[in-house]
């Protein structure tokens, strides 16, 4: 079997002065397999997001339960916090790089991530990845509306008491599941509206979150009468030979944090309204933030170690040692804003779209939203962040080396065999040039397969730690199982371009 790509066509038509492109006038689109209203291009005229909302959507998903802990983790397994941070730092500076690279097809053509998977892997094979990034955005899902939901759960209880006594379901106080079926409600309930309904969220979720978080270190600090002892921690590792086992599979950790947008960001900057704005506004929202939020994590912990004798990681439980009426909803209204604002951002909008790329006919983007919450629930993947030996080096290792795979096989693909030309009407046609055999490249499935079995082959755990076998499920890969998300990253996209160099287009 072999994959053709016809010659180049000029582009039709000619961009605007922003350089975006849209559907050709009278361009029929009519194959119910691959097409609905939700998978075409955005018009020209609904291209209007700016720096400002793009910056606003990153710091509205940074700023997260989740986020915050990533350094107590690292702490956890003997960085010191300037380790930490350092480390969440650089991943974060790294990762923004295929962020910006697979964001360009978002303003230009107006496509999600699905119908730009289609150029490189077919207009069937694009579920391959759809479905990959599918499936662990509902995983996600499951993770952060369960944290949602115990926020909830603590600050309402402290409020009203009682609430950790109720009879027990399943394990849980029957009032953790109501605060948890309640969340998960009130976020579908948001997203079900659509993605304009999502920027207005974004565009005052992000202030309102970092004023919250900053309220939390003066608070603390205002208690501890200045920083506590946690900033004079020394790390247990040092700087030599027993901290760089553990810097580079946190750092590959760190990258799969936000690997899953890498893949999936054409479904926000698509709405861009050219491309300085998607680039400005993920420089300054992504690296930026997240640094910083590290930092404020560690000097909030900081000050809890000075008030309370041991240093509480958890913003939630930390929260709800406050006695003030007004500060526990304060809270309580921040946990949900903040949890909502980047559940709904990273979760359910990428699965929504995947889910119809996989039967356009019949899932809509409102029902594919749907189905996410119904699989996020079913799945209970909360489980993944028992401990952080589970949490960073299993599940994050093994989500990022997928998933940098598919990265790797984009950017080949649009930047270096495409040069970034698109044929809009090829991505919904079959026959066309995208359709390759029967719709899938065999190409892209063969640089996949590769670069997944490079990337997570030598996965490994330690004794008692996670599910993999110590020496690793292939054990001469186990070397590489430590940088996962690069060895899948440039490993795909090598093997990509040299498959496809004879097909390149001029």
């Amino acid at each position: 079997m072999t994959a053709t790509v016809p010659p180049a066509p000029p582009e039709n038509p000619i961009p605007d002065p922003a350089g975006r492109v849209e559907l050709p006038p009278g361009a029929v689109l009519t194959d119910a397999r691959f097409v609905n209203d939700d998978l075409l291009p955005v018009p020209l005229a609904r291209r209007r997001w700016t720096t400002y909302n793009f910056t606003a959507l990153w710091v509205g998903m940074a700023h997260n339960i989740p986020s915050w802990l990533l350094a107590s983790g690292l702490v956890a397994l003997g960085m010191d916090w300037k380790q930490a941070v350092f480390t969440i730092a650089l991943a974060n500076v790294i990762v923004l790089a295929p962020m910006l690279l697979t964001g360009h097809a978002g303003p230009k053509y107006g496509i999600p991530f699905p119908v730009l998977a289609r150029a490189s892997f077919g207009l069937r094979g694009a579920n391959l990845p759809a479905m990959i990034r599918a499936a662990v955005a509902c995983a996600w899902f499951g993770i952060q509306t369960w944290i949602g939901g115990q926020g909830i759960f603590v600050l309402l209880g402290k409020l009203f008491g009682g609430w950790a006594e109720a009879s027990e379901v399943g394990g849980q106080p029957w009032t953790l599941w109501v605060c948890f079926v309640l969340f998960w409600a009130l976020e579908l309930a948001i997203i079900y509206r659509g993605m304009e309904a999502l920027r207005r969220f974004e565009n005052w979720a992000a202030p309102f979150v970092i004023v919250g978080a900053l309220v939390l270190l003066v608070w603390v600090a205002n208690k501890a009468g200045g920083l506590g002892p946690l900033l004079d921690q020394p790390s247990r590792l040092g700087w030599g030979a027993d901290f760089w086992p553990v810097f580079f599979p946190s750092l590959m950790g760190m990258i799969a944090f936000w690997s899953t947008l890498s893949l999936n960001i054409p479904d926000f900057t698509r709405f861009g309204a050219g491309q300085r704005a998607q680039v400005w506004g993920q420089t300054l929202g992504l690296p930026t933030t997240m640094t910083l939020f590290a930092l404020l994590s560690v000097f909030v912990t900081s000050g809890s170690q000075a008030v309370y004798g041991a240093a509480v990681w958890d913003p939630v439980e930390l929260a709800a040692k406050t006695d003030n009426v007004f500060g526990l909803l304060f809270a309580l209204i921040t946990v949900l804003v903040a949890t909502i604002s980047v559940n709904i951002a990273a979760n359910v909008v990428s699965p929504a779209y995947d889910l119809a790329n996989l039967a356009p006919k019949f899932i809509t983007f409102r029902t594919g939203a749907l189905i996410t919450g119904v699989v996020g629930v079913v799945i209970m993947p909360w489980k993944l962040t028992e401990t952080p030996e589970l949490y960073i080096f299993t599940w994050l290792g093994l989500v990022g080396g997928l998933l940098g795979t598919v990265a790797g096989i984009l950017i080949a693909d649009y930047w270096v065999v495409r040069r970034t030309r698109l044929d809009l009407t090829d991505l919904y046609t079959p026959g066309g040039r995208y359709w390759y055999t029967s719709g899938w490249n065999v190409h892209a499935v063969v640089a996949f397969v590769i670069g997944g079995v490079l990337a997570v082959g030598g996965s490994h755990s330690a004794p008692g730690k996670g599910p993999f076998p110590e020496d690793g499920l292939i054990p001469f890969l186990k070397p590489l199982a430590d940088y996962g998300w690069a060895v899948g990253l440039a490993a795909s996209l090598v093997v990509y371009v040299a498959l496809m160099a004879g097909r390149r287009r001029v």
